[in-house]
């Protein structure tokens, strides 16, 4: 059996004679989709390195084997333009490693493409007096355009929705909060490097009023009232502010039910969060 522990992987093999004949392999784990996973580990030259891939692609491809995946540290980046040379191709990176894939079955290629979507929130937060916190940004579209928005920021891997809006008010404003529901998200295309991305507006409960602000991104951080955030003309003249500026003014008015985010175990469990309206929706 392949162990993902060592670089080689050592496999007896019948030749014609009754004989055995021991067969070196790259060293991998079988994935539940009838692939194959190896995660390079040691220092390796390109020269020892092709021979052993070849000779594994070939034994896998015999044992019907549909995809193979290559783990490449940064530190084995010599071996990425040889495992290219030999089909393999590119489908994700990250700081440490890049992830390259090759299919090696002859039916359709069913591989999952790489993550489509950055996520990201805008964090609503009102006070008592119907204020809500605010900034002007340093750099980015609005730099030097006076307009005042709510703070945002993106959701970091392994990171909740509610963790990630309760992260970025206080590193923005230093306001402590208390997430209450996501009130609407957005969808838009070939926002970030051709990604899409998915952007949750999200209600907070401030738990401090001290405004310490972000001194590298943020010009201005304060609290205005609701109806001067929303009359701002910039709010007025595009569609998709607008529309989030009228979802929370009638949040800050009247019912509307959002949803909040209620803790649950997967099939595999783990504690993932299930958003839901709980106003309308109690017995889950």
């Amino acid at each position: 059996m392949l162990t993902s522990t060592n670089t080689l992987a050592i496999e007896k093999k019948m030749v014609p004679g009754n004989e055995v004949q021991q067969v070196e392999l790259l060293a991998g784990v079988e994935d539940l989709y009838g692939g194959i996973i190896i995660d390079m580990e040691k220092t390796m030259d390109s020269e020892a390195f092709v021979p052993l891939l070849r000779a594994s692609l070939s034994q896998w491809k015999q044992r019907g084997k549909r995809a193979v995946w290559i783990k490449l540290p940064i530190e084995l980046a010599n071996l990425v333009e040889p495992a290219v040379k030999e089909g393999f191709k590119y489908h994700h990176a990250e700081p440490d490693y890049v992830m390259l894939v090759n299919w090696i079955s002859k039916s359709t290629n069913s591989l999952p493409k790489n993550a489509s979507h950055r996520v990201g929130i805008s964090a609503f937060v009102m006070n008592d007096k119907r204020q809500v916190l605010v900034v002007q940004e340093k750099s980015g579209k609005f730099k030097g355009t006076g307009v005042w928005k709510f703070p945002t920021g993106v959701v970091d891997e392994g990171e909740d929705i509610s963790m990630a809006a309760i992260r970025e008010v206080k590193e923005e404003t230093g306001i402590d909060t208390e997430f209450v529901e996501i009130l609407a998200f957005r969808q838009s295309h070939k926002s970030f490097f051709t990604k899409s991305d998915l952007l949750f507006v999200c209600m907070l409960r401030p738990r401090s009023f001290d405004i310490q602000k972000q001194d590298t991104e943020i010009e201005a951080a304060q609290w205005i009232p609701v109806e001067e955030y929303a009359e701002q003309p910039f709010m007025k003249k595009h569609d998709s502010f607008s529309s989030v500026a009228k979802v929370c003014l009638t949040k800050s008015e009247k019912e509307y039910a959002g949803f909040s985010p209620i803790p649950r175990t997967t099939a595999s469990g783990k504690t993932s969060y299930l958003y839901f309206n709980t106003k309308d929706l109690t017995q889950l």
